[in-house]
């Protein structure tokens, strides 16, 4: 019997490489996709078998073909979109042109890497964009993060309307911060702007979750694991909150 595979763009980040190993572990096929090349060989070599590397851009348009060429037979049964942006400061110091390459690698970005693989989805297949917490929290030191995820929680819907047909379902996952090297930046820049020490700005940030916690990759791989178990069509166009207590609103 072939196997399935799944399509990981963000591989060689944080949460990437996470998923990798726990989809494999499943028994799929993963065809990673970032655009070090060096980088991407490492994780497959930590991986191995049934990994597939895929180097490409997926800020371009080219992207699409290169992921079409790199897909092992079989059905696609899940994307993620996994890709981390650089911390470009808050809504009062951040690039104007920052927010638009933003949208381009989290919104665009995640169009490609689905008009790449539908073709080769079947009933039941997910698309999984993982957007974060700063999306339905605006925060005045998180001006990328959260117009792209916003934007991107958007077109998680529209996918799900114009998938559901074939019976292919959208899910968009939004974690709270995670203890990696992309948050020491962010509370870096917080830290600067409120004048406080970092390692004061960390505990603090921490103490933002109902429980004082950060989110962890292998929580962020256990919920794109989850969504492969059939149950999970009734998550169709859903944003899962995985930030451990964070947000206080309703709505």
């Amino acid at each position: 019997m072939t196997r399935e595979t799944a399509v990981i763009v963000g591989v060689t980040g944080a949460f990437g490489q996470v998923i990798a190993k726990t989809l494999l572990g499943r028994g799929l096929n993963v065809v990673g996709v970032a655009r070090d090349g060096d980088a991407l060989e490492r994780v497959k070599a930590d991986c191995g078998e049934g990994f597939v590397s895929c180097v490409a851009d997926i800020g371009s348009d080219e992207a699409i073909a290169s992921i079409k060429g790199a897909l092992p037979e079989g059905d696609v049964a899940t994307v993620v979109h996994s890709v981390g942006l650089p911390v470009a400061g808050g809504v009062l110091n951040a690039p104007p042109d920052a927010l638009a390459l933003a949208c381009n690698l989290k919104v665009s970005g995640f169009l490609r890497l689905v008009r790449a693989c539908e073709d080769r989805m079947r009933r039941g297949s997910r698309l999984v964009a993982i957007g974060g917490h700063y999306g339905f929290e605006p925060s005045p030191y998180a001006a990328t993060a959260g117009v792209a995820n916003a934007a991107l929680a958007n077109l998680v819907r529209q996918m799900s309307w114009g998938y559901g047909e074939r019976g292919i379902t959208a899910h968009l996952l939004a974690p709270g911060p995670a203890d990696t090297d992309r948050l020491r930046k962010v509370a870096a820049a917080r830290a600067e702007r409120a004048g406080k020490p970092l390692d004061e700005e960390y505990e603090e940030m921490r103490g933002e979750s109902a429980i004082g916690s950060f989110t962890t990759p292998e929580q962020v791989a256990w919920a794109v694991s989850m969504l492969l178990a059939p149950e999970a069509d009734a998550l169709a166009g859903s944003t899962l909150g995985l930030d451990s207590g964070r947000r206080k609103g309703i709505g």
